[in-house]
């Protein structure tokens, strides 16, 4: 997503809207790369993407006193797309919710932001742009920050963010209420 925590419009990897505070997280080794999800789509809906459990983005690292690091841009981890299995599977499983739940999108236009805004990545979080200096940095498949998430959350999903059917489900009920689908955007969000 796309818009600044002031609500601005901006290049095409920071979302949603309004501050909120920093969670603690302890500092993970840079050498420690989370292992990909085993499996996707065993074909029960329950909102959680199957065999994933992954709660921190690629390089994710925070000060003692909570606060993001922030890196330049150049210095941005290379995404670890997911496979096209995977990636089917965690947009199938996410329109079934999105039915359920009255939310329009369609599997093209789920697929065409996912793969412009994290390479179809889950793990992928912006560490460099103005939400990641604000401590809100835009997070997982469709890049959303955590006020957003929290405000667009679609129940019976996942509450982890990184968790693909919950961060896709979130993205288009937010892009559903600003724009009226996700199909209707086609840049920066």
């Amino acid at each position: 997503m796309t818009v600044t925590a002031d609500g601005d419009d901006e290049g095409a990897e920071g979302a949603g809207e309004g501050d909120a505070p920093a969670a603690e997280k302890p500092e993970k080794p840079a050498d420690d790369k989370p292992e990909k999800a085993e499996e996707a789509g065993s074909g029960d809906v329950d909102g959680v993407a199957d065999g994933f459990d992954e709660d921190e983005g690629r390089g994710e690292e925070y000060h003692d006193d909570g606060s993001l690091v922030v890196i330049p841009k150049a210095e941005q981890p290379t995404p670890e797309p997911a496979s096209d299995e995977e990636i089917d599977g965690w947009i199938r499983e996410a329109l079934e919710v999105l039915e359920d739940e009255g939310i329009p999108a369609s599997y093209e236009g789920i697929h065409r932001n996912l793969m412009r805004e994290s390479s179809g990545d889950p793990l992928t979080i912006n560490l460099w742009d103005t939400n990641a200096e604000q401590d809100i940095p835009s997070k997982g498949l469709l890049q959303v920050i955590d006020p957003t998430f929290e405000q667009y959350h679609v129940e019976g999903t996942s509450e982890n963010i990184y968790d693909p059917v919950a961060n896709i489900a979130a993205a288009c009920n937010y892009a559903a209420d600003r724009y009226g689908s996700m199909d209707n955007v086609d840049s920066a969000y």
